[in-house]
């Protein structure tokens, strides 16, 4: 993939109100609520801006976004984030792509004060490779939550702690 091509937004536009919705159905990982939500943040973001406490970066190539994350401060904390969403387009995926939206993300926020970054999913088999990527760029199983979306369905929490030196190198697009 041509990843020197890629464009880097912050800022969630109205065509992303379809976008989103479309890459997170294709993906074949989020249920019709899940992704119903995941079009509700852009549409919050849309509304309020940074007031909704909902971040983005999405990486666009050729003028259409290709991946993209959701994230924001968990309120109550003087650093923690949570990464909500992360969720690269079909015919991008394998290819290194993700790892580059989630460092890129790690970026931004560790330039607006970030010091731990928090990640929930699924333990359904389903997940398995959703929970190696993570392991795979650093983050550790901070807990487990049994029965949590369903019988038999934890939910597991990741966390990592964030680089003090990248708050230098925030993406800027």
């Amino acid at each position: 993939m041509d990843f020197e091509q890629l464009i880097w937004r912050r800022e969630a536009r109205e065509a992303d109100l379809e976008a989103v919705p479309r890459m997170c159905r294709e993906s074949g990982f989020f249920n019709p609520d899940e992704v119903a939500v995941a079009a509700e943040l852009v549409q919050e973001r849309l509304d309020k801006g940074p007031a909704s406490g909902y971040h983005f970066l999405f990486a666009d190539h050729l003028g259409q976004p290709v991946g993209y994350a959701c994230y924001g401060p968990i309120m109550g904390t003087e650093s923690s984030w949570d990464l909500y969403w992360i969720v690269v387009a079909n015919g991008w995926r394998g290819q290194g792509l993700g790892g580059l939206i989630l460092r890129e993300t790690e970026k931004n926020m560790a330039a607006s004060g970030s010091g731990r970054v928090y990640v929930e999913t699924s333990s359904r088999d389903q997940y398995q490779p959703t929970r190696a990527f993570y392991e795979h760029q650093g983050y550790l199983c901070a807990a487990s939550l049994e029965d949590f979306y369903a019988p038999g369905d934890a939910k597991v929490i990741y966390v990592k702690v964030l680089d003090r030196f990248m708050k230098s190198r925030p993406v800027s697009a």
